[in-house]
């Protein structure tokens, strides 16, 4: 049901989506779906759930099976599998970390790219011993924040992301987190 929802969504999004047309296209009983969700904001919810564990667990996987120099080479490979899930993993697009349907939908205190960025955060505290502090809170935040608008740009402006947008979310990532965390500056490429 879940895949049925995400294909649905790439086709015609969240407005056109009805728990009718999921159960038609995952090929069971409207019973069913209902047996699981109450409704289509159950399903797009735990749609987006799967999406941002899918996201972690390639970030994890990552930075497990690379060495990076510093953080600022892990923020690129945060960025390509936001990028990669974008192209590849069918409702991502739509659904991104659930801001289309809900700001609150990952967790009901605490906005979704709030939930991100403490994650991250936490890759961060324990990959490149950065000090804990709210300062660090405060940086993740915003870098997720601005790095997510500016990459939805990117996929706005071209279905694959355009190239010079996704290059500009890298620079504005990588910049603000150089002055805010009053680290070395990354080597420009």
């Amino acid at each position: 049901m879940l895949d049925a929802c995400a294909e649905l969504l790439d086709e015609s999004g969240y407005e056109a989506l009805s728990t009718t047309r999921i159960a038609e296209r995952a090929g069971v009983a409207i019973g069913s779906v209902y047996q699981f969700f109450p409704d289509k904001r159950a399903i797009t919810q735990e749609l987006t759930r799967r999406n941002v564990e899918e996201f972690v667990r390639r970030v994890d996987r990552r930075f497990l099976e690379e060495d990076y120099r510093g953080w600022w080479e892990a923020v690129d490979a945060i960025i390509d599998v936001y990028v990669d899930m974008h192209r590849q993993v069918a409702g991502f697009k739509s659904l991104h970390f659930g801001d289309a349907v809900d700001l609150n939908l990952l967790d009901s205190d605490s906005e979704n790219n709030t939930v991100i960025a403490g994650r991250l955060r936490g890759l961060f505290l324990t990959g490149f011993g950065l000090a804990d502090s709210p300062q660090l809170d405060l940086s993740v935040l915003v870098a997720v924040e601005a790095g997510d608008a500016v990459l939805k740009l990117a996929f706005r402006r071209h279905p694959d992301g355009d190239p010079e947008m996704i290059e500009a979310a890298r620079q504005l990532i990588r910049g603000f987190l150089s002055r805010r965390l009053k680290s070395w500056s990354p080597a420009t490429p």
